[in-house]
Parts: C-alpha cells; structure tokens; sequence
C-alpha cells in the first residue's frame, strides 16, 4: 500500500487479487511456452521428405494455442488499466519498468497482428524476428517488473 502524493492519508493498493495475478502469470507462461515451442518446432523439428523439409504437424497447434493465450493476454493486460497501471501511475510507483511493460506489450500486439494481416511471405522472417526477440524479452522485463514493485512495496 502506498500514500496518493498530494492527499491526506489515501492508501491505494497495487497488488492484484490471487485470481487476477494467477490469471496474468499463467496467460504469460502459456504465451511464452507455445512461442518457443513453435519456434524449436519451426526451426529445428522440421520432418524431411522426399520433396525437402516439411512443417512439423504440431506448429498449427502450437499457433492455436498461442493465439488463445492473446487473446486472454489482451483481455488480462486491458483489465490491469484501471485498478493497477493508472493508480501506479498517479502514484509514481514502478514507473521505468511498468512503460516499457506498457510499450513491449504495445509493440509484441503490433508485431502480432502484422504477422497475421499484414506480413507477406517475403518480409514474414522480420516480422517474425521481431515478434519473438520481443517476446523473450518481455518474458524478463515482467519478472523484473514484479521484482521491483515487491521491493518497493518494502521500502
């Protein structure tokens, strides 16, 4: 709990319900798990056949269940607006690791969307590189997030 700056002893709290924080942490790991499983399948599981290599027959499932996992991400990230994200904000808590939260997950929705609707055949590996470079990254900055903020929390 922290004290609104400016205010007379308003606490507002940050920490997100168990269900909530369940519900973020586990999308997360799903997301970060069918990425990277799709990407050893992708790049190192390809099946050889008579006519070269082919797509390993698990990568559609893995898209699947990758694209199901955003889906719940956006929902998830969209309901952390109000009660998390904007009482942070006004209270100056965790500033430098949450924007760039905000701006990785910005820039990992973009990438996504371009690799289904805009991403031709020939620029699809930028996108693609860029989307998952992202995507691990992410993975990190949100412990570091979660770090900071529980530290602070301390202080």
């Amino acid at each position: 709990m922290t004290r609104m700056p400016g205010t007379t002893g308003r606490l507002l709290s940050f920490k997100l319900e168990r269900w909530h924080r369940r519900s973020v942490y586990a999308t997360g790991v799903v997301l970060l798990l069918s990425g990277a499983a799709w990407l050893v399948l992708h790049y190192f599981l390809r099946p050889a056949s008579e006519f070269g290599e082919s797509v390993n027959p698990l990568e559609p499932w893995t898209m699947k269940v990758h694209g199901a996992a955003a889906m719940a991400a956006l929902f998830f990230v969209g309901s952390l607006l109000h009660h998390h994200v904007r009482r942070a904000i006004r209270a100056g808590r965790n500033a430098v690791t949450g924007w760039a939260m905000i701006a990785t997950l910005s820039f990992l929705t973009l990438t996504g969307y371009g690799l289904y609707y805009v991403a031709g055949e020939s620029d699809r590996p930028i996108w693609s590189l860029l989307h998952w470079s992202i995507g691990f990254a992410v993975a990190v900055l949100f412990v570091l997030h979660v770090i900071v903020g529980r530290r602070s929390v301390h202080d």
